[in-house]
């Protein structure tokens, strides 16, 4: 029989090995899985990887796509870090652009240049709040984050539904759940390039976004307080033992999490949408777990992930207008991603070792 015994060291090969091996295996899949659909699949593999880049500005596009996921993507790194499973992302991202929305409502004469960085600081308190939600209760209560952040999600979904269709509905929306459009100082403006000029739907948000990818790895590879993040994670009780706290390492990824899920929700309406209607989001959320484990919980490396990821998502929307592929295999894809991260970081961390039966009895028999 076979056993996982677990690695003395792992080598760097291996590691960078993993997620390329991961991505040509989901590929490998991804073409079987078309020929079973009736499509030919070199052509839906170019549809879904190499058409969104045929244009400039679909680069725009793309990098716009993977904004809030390289955001997103950062916040859960400090939490899977820390080994503090935030599923919620999502709702928190709803919460920060209710927070920022809130603000922009409330000042609709607005014309400051610092009103937008004040909507960034709501957002970001906004989904800090939603995010201390199943960090406090995991601490009183011993309660799953998992689950407690999960259902939060649909709790900030059913309450952005609430607001938009009532206090907050624009009168002249016609009877549609939308509210006012946002003021001009409360729109992220468009990056123009010199020379270029603009690249699609390009904006200042995809450059913060890079910035904060940046600033994440910094943070958690050269400040003490990181070290306390992966140390808590990796071995609490030798954490405990240099007197770190673990409620307050809880407590503080997820609020740091919850806080740019929420500055990822702000960017998203602020830049493409400029109001609040019932969905503000594409499940960013969600999709940002597959780009925090394919960046293999690296900062940096998530800028890579972010793009890689969108630009699956693009292309399926590439795929489905130019050879009516469904959009769920957009999902299949990503799903068979995932499965083959995890199956990778497992045999990154672990080694498949072969013992005879017998051993086995008599350590089990010893135990």
């Amino acid at each position: 029989m076979f056993i996982l015994k677990p690695r003395k060291s792992v080598p760097l090969s291996l590691t960078l090995l993993v997620p390329i091996v991961a991505i040509a295996l989901t590929l490998m899949m991804g073409g079987v899985i078309f020929g079973f659909l009736g499509y030919n699949p070199i052509e839906a593999l170019y549809e879904f990887f190499v058409a969104p880049l045929s244009r400039p500005d679909q680069i725009g596009n793309l990098l716009v796509k993977a904004c809030p996921l390289i955001i997103i993507g950062t916040g859960l790194v400090f939490c899977y870090r820390a080994n503090v499973w935030n599923i919620g992302a999502e709702g928190q991202l709803v919460l920060g652009a209710m927070g920022a929305g809130w603000l922009a409502l409330s000042f609709p004469d607005a014309q400051s240049p610092l009103f937008i960085l004040a909507m960034a600081a709501a957002a970001m308190v906004a989904g800090g709040l939603w995010g201390a939600i199943p960090a406090l209760l995991k601490i009183r209560f011993r309660t799953n984050e998992i689950l407690v952040s999960l259902m939060l999600t649909y709790v900030a979904a059913l309450l952005l539904d609430w607001i938009v269709r009532g206090p907050w509905r624009d009168p002249m929306s016609f009877g549609f759940p939308l509210t006012k459009t946002y003021p001009d100082a409360g729109l992220i403006p468009a990056l123009i390039l010199p020379g270029i000029g603009r690249l699609g739907q390009l904006h200042w948000g995809v450059v913060f976004a890079f910035l904060i990818a940046a600033c994440g790895w910094f943070y958690l590879s050269k400040m003490l307080s990181g070290y306390q993040i992966k140390l808590m994670g990796d071995a609490p009780r030798a954490g405990r033992f240099a007197g770190f706290s673990q409620p307050r390492n809880t407590i503080a990824v997820l609020v740091i999490s919850g806080a740019l899920a929420g500055l990822a929700g702000m960017i998203e309406v602020s830049a493409n949408i400029g109001q609040l209607q019932p969905n503000v989001s594409f499940g960013y959320g969600f999709t940002a777990i597959i780009v925090a484990f394919l960046a293999r919980l690296n900062p940096l490396a998530v800028i890579v992930a972010g793009l890689v990821v969108a630009l699956a998502e693009l292309g399926g929307d590439t795929a489905q207008i130019s050879m009516g592929i469904p959009k769920v295999v957009t999902g299949i894809f990503k799903g068979i991603l995932l499965f083959m991260l995890l199956a990778g970081e497992t045999l990154t961390r672990y080694e498949l070792v072969r013992v005879k039966a017998h051993h086995t009895q008599d350590q089990q028999g010893r135990s």
